[in-house]
């Protein structure tokens, strides 16, 4: 904590104090890292996240050419998988943490339906994790298989 020494009556400049003018703040030792830059764990990190979405059936046609449309808008789409009346969306998200994550899957649907005219369905599943996990459970072959065949695919 950035401790300021009281003035005098006396070296006090007219009109208030010098820290009441100056907008003094005290500092901790963790807010600052490296002369001013964000701490590590501010930093961005890259997230794997799958979006399950379903709803009531929608002709395969329709629903790969809004998934395809979407991708298109949204490079950073790795891979969808889809049916008639379900999808699955996976891809990377860069964020500071997984809280950040998570509110941008689940404002994706939503935020893109008209423009991509995605079928009127809700999101049924999240799942977040980040980058480590996701290679760890690849290497011990456990979770979702690794998102390879990158493109919009049906089941």
């Amino acid at each position: 904590m950035r401790r300021v020494r009281p003035e005098s009556a006396a070296s006090r400049p007219a009109g208030g104090s010098a820290a009441s003018r100056r907008g003094l703040t005290s500092v901790s030792p963790g807010d600052l890292f490296q002369g001013g830059a964000p701490a590590p764990e501010e930093l961005p990190r890259l997230w794997h996240v799958t979006l399950s979405v379903s709803g009531a059936e929608v002709p395969l046609p329709e629903v790969r050419r809004a998934l395809e449309q979407l991708a298109h808008d949204h490079p950073f789409l790795l891979t969808s998988r889809y049916a008639t009346d379900h999808a699955e969306i996976r891809y990377w998200e860069e964020a500071r943490d997984l809280h950040d994550a998570a509110a941008v899957a689940l404002r994706l649907w939503g935020e893109h339906r008209r423009t991509a005219n995605l079928p009127r369905w809700e999101i049924v599943g999240l799942e977040v994790v980040d980058r480590e996990t996701y290679h760890l459970r690849v290497a011990a072959g456990q979770g979702p298989p690794p998102a390879t065949r990158m493109g919009v695919h049906p089941f």
